[in-house]
């Protein structure tokens, strides 16, 4: 008998230690990379001179008066996470949506999401908006271009993400949730310390990311000047997986879509946040998004930059990207 619990003891030890897997896929297809623990330093503080020479005709002193990315900071995220291979796709939304009963806040509020319209005239508005509305003609459905099942969801809010996460959790059994900004920045450089994960040159993105590029700016012709000479064949969304994934095997941390994170944004979080898995302010008005879209200039598409909206905000530039708590995150 002792023999037979002492072979237990042993078996239970074996499994208590083995390794995480490396990829995981959930009930609505999608797949979950495991990214590790460990540390990096947050944010940016590049003088104006330094950018200057990458970034003509950009107002960059306003800019950096105005920026949020410093000071730089030391960041420990202490648990590994799984996080999403890719952003969230038209596919996957869908079954959420139709497991779930869940009506998308674009279509639940009436009041529709914006979308591209090619003799829509944003110079004839009060805001200046690139895209059409708020409109009931526009949502998740339909933004104005053409998406295929492969393509990232948008026209989603933080709080249509938050419901899909409160969902996932509640049907697996395993908790989801949108990532930290810490956890967001740290794995979109994925050991870097540059711009951008391939490295500090705009023009290297065209490559790696879909952002504003030739074939987008052939729809802004008034933005030309900010677009990258070079094309990638998606004026607007790609399908996710398309570039080349950064050294954790995650696509599209730039580019593409801008993706919700969990925070609440705060101008002066970084002075005070704590090293170990800062968890964003407490209250806020608006939520910070990362990453950029397939219709950012490139210097808002680096690794540090910062962008929030109302929770409430929809648009056919954001989408989300989710996290999977690993197993051996305490909670």
């Amino acid at each position: 008998m002792k023999s037979v619990i002492a072979l237990l003891c042993f078996v239970l030890a074996g499994c208590a230690t083995q390794p995480l897997p490396a990829r995981i896929e959930n009930s609505l297809g999608m797949k979950f990379v495991l990214v590790p623990a460990g540390e990096f330093l947050m944010g940016s503080a590049e003088p104006p001179e330094s950018l200057s020479g990458d970034y003509p005709g950009y107002e960059l002193r306003r800019f950096l008066e105005l920026s949020d990315e410093a000071p730089v900071h030391r960041v420990r995220i202490t648990q590994a996470f799984y996080l999403g291979q890719h952003e969230v796709t038209v596919a996957q939304f869908r079954r959420f949506l139709a497991a779930s009963g869940y009506v998308p806040e674009s279509i639940a509020d009436g009041t529709g999401g914006y979308g591209y319209n090619p003799d829509y005239d944003p110079a004839k508005t009060v805001r200046g908006d690139a895209f059409e509305g708020r409109g009931p003609q526009y949502s998740w459905r339909n933004p104005g271009f053409a998406q295929g099942d492969d393509h990232p969801v948008v026209n989603v809010t933080w709080n249509d993400a938050f419901a899909l996460a409160h969902w996932l959790s509640r049907s697996e059994g395993v908790r989801y949730r949108l990532p930290t900004e810490a956890e967001w920045e740290y794995a979109c450089r994925a050991g870097t310390r540059t711009r951008y994960p391939h490295g500090d040159i705009p023009a290297g993105l065209a490559a790696v990311a879909n952002t504003f590029d030739a074939d987008s700016a052939a729809n802004w012709p008034r933005w030309q000047s900010f677009a990258l000479a070079a094309r990638d064949g998606h004026a607007f969304t790609a399908p996710v997986g398309h570039f080349a994934p950064n050294a954790f095997g995650l696509h599209d941390m730039l580019g593409n879509v801008w993706e919700w994170v969990s925070d609440w944004h705060d101008d002066d979080y970084y002075r005070n946040s704590p090293p170990d898995d800062p968890p964003g302010p407490v209250t806020g008005n608006v939520r910070v998004r990362r990453g950029g879209s397939w219709h950012t200039w490139s210097l808002y598409a680096r690794c540090a930059y910062r962008n929030w909206n109302s929770p409430q905000t929809r648009y056919p530039l954001v989408g989300m990207r989710l996290l999977r708590e690993s197993a051996e995150r305490k909670r």
